[in-house]
C-alpha cells in the first residue's frame, strides 16, 4: 500500500543444479552436524487479507525531512485470491485533501524462497515499483527494499501487525541508517466490511485519455489454445501445444486488467497471470507476467501502445547471456476470437522470430470455462 513509491525475466526460467561433494568419514568424537530446520509454508500468511476492508490512512507528509505533518485519507481496499490464494490483487481507493487516489498492489508468493512480494502501482503513472519481499513470523509480516528517495538511497519497510480476523494495522517506515532507526510515514488501520467483491469507494473515474479502453474486448472468458517453440533463437522447428482457460477481469474500471490463464501442456499444468497497466501520462500499457511454480512478477515490463487495433508490447531481456528485443503482440480477430504472439529478435528489431503463438474464442456461457 506504498503511495510514496517503490520502483525474472517474464517467460524464461532458470533450471540450477545442486552437486554435493564427497564427505569423508568423521570420527566418533566429532558431533554431527546440526539437522537444518524445515522452513515453513507461508503461502496461506495473507489468507487473512481478503475481503473487503474500511480504511484510515495516516500519511506523513515530507518524510525524512524532520516534518510532523500528516494528511489523512479515507476508502476501501478490496483484496481477492489468485491460484487458490497464492497470490491475491489488492484494490485500493481513497480519498483525501490531495483528492482521490487509485492504487492496486499484487501479492505473489514464491515457493521456492517461502517469500512473499508485495508489488505496488498507481493509477497516476501505473508504474510498477521495486517489490518489496519478506515473510510472516509469529503472527506479523515484514517486507522489505532499498529504493531511492530524492536521490538518496534508502531503505523500505512494510509492516502487517495486530492481526484479528476483523482488523489488521499497515505500515510504511523508511531508514537512512541501515535500519538502525526507521521513521514511519504511512499508517492504515483496516476494519472488515461486507465483501462486495469490487471496491465501493464513489471516486471520479477522471478524465478520459486515449488508449485506455483498448483492452476492453479482452474482458471475459476465453478458451486458449498455445503453441510454443521449444528452443528459441536455435533453428529449432520443434513446438508444443497447450490448451486452457484464461479470465479477464476489469480493474481501475478498465484501466488496469488481470488474466488468469490455466492450462496443460506436455510439462503438466500451468498457472500464470498477466498485469496491464494503462498509463495516462505517456497513454502506453505495460504488462507483467507471473506464474504460481516461481511467484515473481517478470522485469523489466513489456510497454507499448495499439495501433489501427493491434498491439505491440517490447522490451529487452537476456536470454542465454545474451540481450535480445522481446516483443508481445495482441489482436482481436472477432468480436469472439483474438490472437496473440512472443516473439524474439537478436538483430535490434530487423528480423523477429515468432516463438509463442495463443489464439482466443470467447465462453459465452462462463460457467462452461473453471477458473
Amino acid at each position: 500500500m506504498n503511495v510514496l513509491g517503490r520502483a525474472a525475466s517474464r517467460c524464461l526460467l532458470c533450471l540450477s543444479a545442486c552437486f554435493l561433494p564427497t564427505v569423508p568419514a568423521r570420527s566418533h568424537s566429532t558431533p554431527p552436524p546440526p539437522v537444518a530446520k524445515a522452513e515453513r509454508d507461508g503461502s496461506h500468511d495473507f489468507d487473512f487479507n481478503l475481503g473487503t476492508w474500511k480504511t484510515r490512512i495516516s500519511r506523513l507528509q515530507h518524510p525524512l525531512s524532520g516534518s510532523s505533518s500528516w494528511t489523512k485519507l479515507e476508502g476501501t481496499v478490496v483484496i481477492r485470491k489468485i491460484w487458490g490464494g497464492k497470490a491475491q490483487i489488492e484494490e485500493i481507493e481513497a480519498d483525501g485533501p490531495a483528492g482521490p487516489f487509485e492504487g492496486l498492489t499484487l501479492f505473489l508468493y514464491n515457493p521456492r524462497s517461502r517469500q512473499w512480494s508485495l508489488n505496488f502501482a498507481n493509477s497516476s503513472d501505473s508504474q510498477m515499483d521495486q517489490p518489496s519481499i519478506g515473510s510472516f513470523r509469529n503472527g506479523r509480516g515484514e517486507f522489505y527494499d532499498q529504493e531511492l528517495f530524492r536521490g538518496r538511497a534508502i531503505q523500505v519497510r512494510q509492516t502487517w501487525s495486530d492481526i484479528t480476523p476483523d482488523s489488521h494495522r499497515f505500515e510504511q517506515a523508511f531508514s537512512e541508517d541501515g535500519g538502525k532507526t526507521w521513521e514511519a510515514n504511512f499508517i492504515a488501520l483496516l476494519t472488515r466490511e461486507a465483501d462486495t467483491g469490487r471496491a465501493s469507494a464513489a471516486l471520479s473515474p477522471g478524465k478520459e485519455e486515449p488508449g485506455q479502453h483498448d483492452f476492453d474486448f479482452a474482458f471475459g472468458t476465453w478458451r486458449e489454445h498455445a503453441s510454443r517453440l521449444v528452443h528459441p533463437l536455435s533453428g529449432s522447428h520443434v513446438w508444443i501445444q497447450m490448451d486452457g482457460v484464461s479470465v479477464v477481469d476489469k480493474v481501475w474500471g478498465g484501466r488496469a486488467n488481470l488474466t488468469e490463464l490455466r492450462t496443460k501442456g506436455p510439462s503438466g499444468p500451468l498457472e500464470l497471470i498477466a498485469l496491464r497497466l494503462f498509463n495516462p501520462r505517456t497513454h502506453q500499457w505495460s504488462l507483467t507476467f507471473a506464474t504460481s511454480k516461481v511467484g515473481v512478477l517478470s522485469s523489466p515490463a513489456a510497454v507499448g501502445e495499439f495501433k489501427q487495433g493491434r498491439g505491440d508490447f517490447y522490451d529487452q531481456e537476456l536470454i542465454n547471456g545474451k540481450a535480445i528485443w522481446v516483443r508481445f503482440s495482441i489482436f482481436p480477430r472477432s468480436p469472439d476470437t483474438a490472437q496473440s504472439e512472443q516473439a524474439f529478435s537478436e538483430d535490434g528489431g530487423k528480423t523477429w522470430e515468432t516463438n509463442w503463438i495463443n489464439t482466443y474464442s470467447r465462453v459465452k456461457n462462463p460457467s462452461e470455462g473453471a477458473r
